[in-house]
């Protein structure tokens, strides 16, 4: 499979985890009262930054096993298939939880 494909697949794990999370009340809740000022106290911004700190999160904590995969191995330079297809079930893992407020938003 061709390595823009896991990255896709990655990335889009990560932004259906991060809008679709219920962690995303808490990490909203949090970003209000850290980022009022910096976001002009503006709602939806506030909204999609949090949203953004969740899909970071996912594509970060899922991408670890994925690096002990290739220091173990000993890979070089670039991601192994084995350490991309590690990190893309990472993600589908992590994004477990905002699968049923997906399919349940109709999109």
């Amino acid at each position: 499979m061709d390595r823009n494909l896991y990255y896709v697949g990655i990335a889009f794990f990560g932004m259906v985890n991060g809008i679709f999370n219920p962690l995303v009340l808490f990490t909203y809740a949090l970003s209000t009262r850290l980022m009022s000022v910096p976001l002009f106290d503006s709602p939806p911004v506030i909204f999609y930054f949090s949203a953004l700190m969740l899909s970071t999160g996912t594509v970060i904590l899922g991408g670890i096993p994925a690096a002990i995969y290739e220091r173990v191995t000993g890979a070089k330079d670039d991601s192994t298939p084995v350490s991309l297809w590690i990190w893309l079930a990472g993600t589908a893992i992590l994004t477990i939880p905002a699968l049923g407020n997906f399919f349940a938003a109709g999109l």
